[in-house]
């Protein structure tokens, strides 16, 4: 029997009839780049956001995390600031996630 949850994630890392799984090495180098996109962000939701990125445990993870950055940095900064920042790291989920999701923000 499968949970939605998993249908999700596996319809996230679905890449034209491949599961690219991530290693611990994959894993270290995406966390870096969220958590460095967000580095300068003081807001208490910076702690929880950076708690989060740390326990993850999938890129697929990773990436729905992307709303929560671009969030605290858009109200920090601005609107442009924050999809400049997020877009940025959609090359590091390009081998993990469906590239139909690799939406950029505008």
């Amino acid at each position: 029997m499968f949970s939605i949850a998993r249908l999700f994630n596996e319809s996230l890392g679905h890449i034209h009839g491949q599961h690219h799984r991530a290693d611990a090495e994959d894993l270290a180098a995406i966390r870096c780049q969220m958590e460095f996109c967000i580095v300068d962000c003081t807001h208490p939701a910076a702690r929880r956001l950076r708690r989060q990125i740390l326990r993850t445990g999938t890129p697929q993870e990773l990436w729905l995390l992307r709303n929560d950055a671009y969030q605290l940095i858009s109200q920090q900064f601005d609107q442009a600031t924050a999809a400049r920042r997020i877009n940025e790291l959609r090359p590091s989920f390009k081998s993990f996630i469906n590239p139909r999701l690799l939406v950029r923000i505008r």
